[in-house]
Formats: structure tokens, sequence, C-alpha cells
């Protein structure tokens, strides 16, 4: 089985590595990269995807103004991964719908078991 996802992050090098490392896994398709959180809700309602891939620190709209917006909707599940590495902010962003959050830097090898297990 193959789920599809979008990577929302500002950083575009991340962005790619996010994609080799998921796509590796062959369980995830990449649908599409969003550098900013308007253009991650355009994504998702033009692919519909079964995962996003979501830091917070996102410009336009961040990432919690992204949950806030489809806190209504099943889909997609979310996984955030965040350079902010506070339990308030964690705390909201699970509030909000996220089904874990991630921190870059330490929990790199927790991306593809995450995204496995919000599904």
């Amino acid at each position: 089985m193959s789920w599809t996802l979008v990577i929302a992050d500002d950083e575009q090098p991340l962005r790619r590595l996010l994609r080799i490392l998921v796509e590796r896994d062959g369980r995830f398709t990449v649908v599409g990269e969003a550098a900013d959180g308007a253009q991650a809700l355009e994504l998702i309602d033009e692919h519909d995807p079964d995962l996003l891939l979501l830091d917070l620190g996102l410009p336009e709209l961040d990432g919690l103004q992204v949950l806030e917006r489809l806190a209504s909707a099943d889909r997609p599940r979310t996984v955030v991964l965040t350079g902010f590495d506070d339990a308030p902010t964690h705390r909201r962003a699970m509030q909000l719908g996220a089904s874990r959050c991630l921190v870059k830097g330490r929990d790199f090898a927790e991306v593809v078991p995450s995204l496995r297990d919000a599904i």
C-alpha cells in the first residue's frame, strides 16, 4: 500500500532530503512540496493527500494556522517536524490535530515511523 504525502517546510534542501527519505521507504508518494502555509493548503486541496509533514515555522500562514484550518477535516493526518522545542507549542499542535510533534535535528529518525503510525 502507498500513501500520498505533502511536505511543508520553508527550507528547500530539507524538503528534498525528506522526500528522498520517505520515498526510499517505498510506502509513500510525495504529491507536493510547499514552502509556506498557504501553498500547503493549496496542495492539500489539489491532491487530497493521506498525510502532511508540516513545519510550524512557515511564512504566510504558520503551521499552527494551517492546523487550525484543517481541524475539521478527516485528512490529511499530520506529523509536525519543527525547530520549536517547547512543550506549549507541541501541546497546541496536538490539540489542533497533529498526530505527533518531532523536533528537527533530534527526531529525524522518527519521521518515517511517525508517518506510518499516523495512518
